[in-house]
């Protein structure tokens, strides 16, 4: 039995019965014939060569209110970004690839750090950025959504769900973050389930009444990388190349609209990706590091709301932090029992242990240099700094997709 409880702002769309999905995509298609959408594809050319991806291109040749579907390519020469054109090319419809690799987008970067925008830093949240300047270069787009490319079970119905909130024109709202269960024989998402909602709840038992941090809170899966959006606010926010992408980007989303047209959407009734490592003797890779720079976004981020933090601040929330992490551990051996999954008590206490790791990381970090790795800048800022980069950026892409 699934719940319809709303207890706090941010709306939660709850997937209360079964509803036929071509049902849901004849409403979409109808909405779509006047609001465009499309969906941005993050990818590694990896992720071509595994089984997820050849599922994520059969579901998607079935829909259509998609107005294009742009992949973000990183990670390929010139070979290997043909192989990927040529795979996409199955969809029935208009697919672009954004090369990072290739020269025509290299000499773009190179212009950008010219122009002394701090583009030092590559990766996954520097390139959905550049592939998002490119897609708002389209005046005429109204909302743009994305998901992961390493989804095993992937399914249609997970864009629609993700979608419909943002397009459909009788709700109000300008963001949709989707969310689902990580769970197979055993719980995952060790690091929203054991240090990112610790963390945060750690924060508000110390710091009190915080709208931000009871935003953040009241995210199902605030880690999750599904979330769609309408163009003018995209054109307005700035995003971190590091894994602190998604609290970055709810960080964003939190000073640039309402939180009543703010919702997050039940997309999945599972969801199955690779897992990413935890290695303890590994601290710049991995979760650990990913834990790492999702609490330093945290520190700046309250940081810039006014609030202090010394270093009694931080030996406090140390403890506080192992204590909450140890009640998580103990709520989901509970849930993991009557569910008859898999649970080791022992793995758990080792990650929370890894994660204090990470947080002294952070602690260090932020003491050292508050300000960190600059934000990538909003595309505003970059159509009043080079007012023809887009239009540039729009012919480098549309050139590399015509070999």
């Amino acid at each position: 039995m699934t719940d319809f409880w709303q207890q706090g702002a941010i709306t939660v769309l709850q997937r209360l019965k079964s509803r036929p999905i071509e049902e849901l995509e004849k409403e979409i298609e109808a909405i779509a014939r006047r609001r465009r959408i499309v969906l941005l594809l993050p990818a590694l050319y990896s992720e071509f060569e595994t089984a997820s991806m050849p599922r994520i291109v059969d579901e998607l040749k079935r829909v259509r209110y998609l107005h294009q579907i742009v992949v973000s390519l990183d990670r390929a020469d010139r070979g290997q970004f043909r192989q990927a054109k040529k795979f996409v090319e199955q969809i029935p419809f208009d697919v672009k690839i954004v090369w990072h690799d290739g020269p025509g987008m290299q000499a773009l970067y190179r212009e950008l750090k010219e122009a002394t925008f701090n583009l030092e830093h590559p990766g996954k949240g520097q390139s959905v950025w550049m592939t998002l300047g490119y897609i708002l270069s389209e005046r005429d787009v109204y909302a743009v959504a994305t998901h992961d490319c390493d989804i095993l079970n992937y399914n249609r119905e997970m864009l629609a769900r993700l979608v419909y909130p943002v397009v459909h024109p009788a709700t109000d709202f300008e963001f949709s973050k989707g969310y689902y269960a990580r769970v197979t024989n055993k719980l995952y998402g060790r690091v929203t389930r054991l240090f990112y909602t610790p963390l945060i709840r750690t924060l508000r038992r110390i710091l009190g009444q915080n709208a931000f941090l009871s935003y953040l809170d009241n995210f199902r899966y605030a880690l999750s990388g599904e979330f769609a959006m309408i163009a003018s606010l995209a054109m307005g926010i700035r995003i971190s190349p590091t894994w602190g992408l998604e609290v970055s980007l709810l960080s964003e989303i939190y000073q640039r609209t309402s939180v009543n047209r703010i919702c997050q959407v039940d997309i999945a009734e599972t969801y199955e990706h690779k897992h990413q490592k935890l290695e303890k003797d590994r601290p710049d890779e991995g979760l650990i590091r990913m834990a790492c720079d999702i609490a330093k976004a945290l520190f700046r981020f309250l940081s810039q709301d006014g609030i202090v933090m010394s270093d009694a601040f931080f030996r406090t929330m140390l403890t506080a932090y192992m204590q909450e992490a140890q009640v998580a551990v103990e709520k989901y051996h509970g849930l993991s029992l009557i569910n008859g999954l898999a649970y080791d008590r022992h793995e758990e206490i080792d990650a929370v242990e890894a994660f204090v790791s990470s947080l002294r990381c952070a602690i260090s970090e932020f003491v050292a240099d508050p300000v960190g790795i600059p934000m990538l800048p909003a595309w505003v800022r970059i159509a009043a700094a080079i007012p023809d980069f887009q239009d540039r950026l729009n012919a480098c892409v549309e050139e590399d997709n015509r070999q």
